[in-house]
């Protein structure tokens, strides 16, 4: 087996059946791969647990963000212990790792999600038999940095959005975009929840629509996502409903050819001067590195289209638009994120109906209520969308 000898006691008798079928379940769990007694080096277990990861973090058919996250993990342990065996590293090293983290600058909250992706590589490692249980066990020994007791800065809290700052933006957004706003803004769904919204997802049969959200961020904890959609946003998500049931209600295409037709109602070179519209796109040899819309946003794209926006509501100041550092300073401190919507909502719904009201509209209810407590919940979360629209 992977060029080694194994001998297996007499032959044909019972017990070398029984050991030929156990070496090859084994095997085949360990990833074909023959489980040696000899210590592996850092490089090895990275490379490992990165091919597991691959599969393992996916969600509705794509890698989820957690895999990158652990990519920058290994780059740090590679690079500092790669060909270290894995029974030598212990809490001085992952100390010195989680220095690396600090040094680039990263936040307090931050580091301590590294080192736990740290540490999950390596329990994953002792459950394939490649790291001792020891090492391990001994990595868990290291607390995360906390509050007050570092000179780590803290990761800034996302404040709620000023509704003036939205008004502010909404002209120079696509009429797409501007129903994603306010159709977020009155649910306080997440951005990725706006984005992969369907027809075929809504529940149009009640007073108050509820959109079944599947594969949320808390779904592999057995969590139920529902997003209660009231006569306001109603309103708003209709005119997006007279698509096909399973596709996107909001079009990144859609969005960007609103854009093209702006751009081209505004122009002031005659057409037969210049590049006309769609001259690009109609070539006979189409550029290969051409990117065309997707029939749908992403969070990021989401987020791209309303900082656009921000630019252009809130230009820079000709006194400061020579000095880089100046300029990137006013882009910071004029612009809003869409999950700052999500706390606007919150937090008014907070003010007026109490906690336990925000936590049921947010999504924010623990995995463990009974179907009694998930029953009431749904009903307060119906009463509040209604009054609030």
């Amino acid at each position: 087996m992977n060029g080694q000898i194994i001998y297996l006691g007499k032959y044909n008798s019972p017990e070398s059946r029984e050991l030929y079928d156990r070496k090859i379940a084994e095997w085949l769990a360990a990833g074909r791969r023959l489980v040696s007694d000899d210590p592996i080096t850092i490089n090895e277990l990275a490379a490992e647990f990165i091919t597991y990861a691959e599969s393992y973090y996916v969600k509705d058919g794509e890698q989820t963000t957690e895999v990158n996250s652990f990519r920058q993990v290994v780059r740090t342990l590679c690079r500092l212990y790669g060909d270290e065996s894995v029974s030598e590293f212990g809490p001085l090293a992952l100390k010195a790792c989680r220095q690396q983290w600090i040094d680039n600058g990263l936040t307090r909250q931050s580091i301590n999600k590294q080192q736990g992706r740290l540490v999950r590589i390596f329990k994953w490692g002792v459950a394939e038999e490649l790291v001792p249980e020891s090492v391990w066990t001994a990595l868990r020994a290291v607390e995360g940095l906390r509050k007050g007791r570092t000179n780590v800065p803290e990761m800034k809290e996302v404040p709620p959005v000023d509704l003036k700052d939205v008004q502010a933006v909404l002209p120079f957004l696509s009429p797409v975009v501007a129903a994603m706003i306010r159709l977020q803004l009155l649910t306080g769904m997440r951005p990725g929840e706006v984005c992969k919204l369907r027809p075929c997802d809504v529940d149009r049969s009640g007073k108050v629509w509820e959109y079944r959200i599947g594969g949320h961020k808390t779904e592999h904890h057995g969590r139920k996502r529902v997003a209660y959609i009231g006569p306001d946003a109603q309103v708003v998500l209709t005119p997006f409903l007279l698509r096909p049931s399973d596709a996107p209600c909001f079009s990144a295409a859609e969005s960007r050819e609103w854009h093209r037709e702006q751009a081209h109602a505004a122009r002031t070179t005659p057409e037969s001067c210049g590049n006309r519209r769609g001259r690009k796109y109609g070539r006979a040899k189409p550029a290969k590195q051409r990117r065309l819309p997707r029939p749908f946003f992403t969070s990021s794209s989401y987020g791209k289209a309303i900082a656009d926006a921000c630019k252009k509501a809130w230009p820079v100041p000709k006194d400061i638009s020579h000095d880089s550092v100046a300029v990137k300073a006013w882009h910071d401190s004029h612009r809003w994120a869409p999950n700052q919507l999500r706390h606007t909502r919150g937090t008014e719904i907070r003010s007026k109906f109490g906690l336990e009201a925000a936590q049921v509209i947010l999504g924010h209810a623990k995995a463990d209520v009974t179907q009694i407590y998930a029953e009431a919940d749904r009903q307060k979360a119906i009463d509040v969308t209604f009054q609030i629209g």
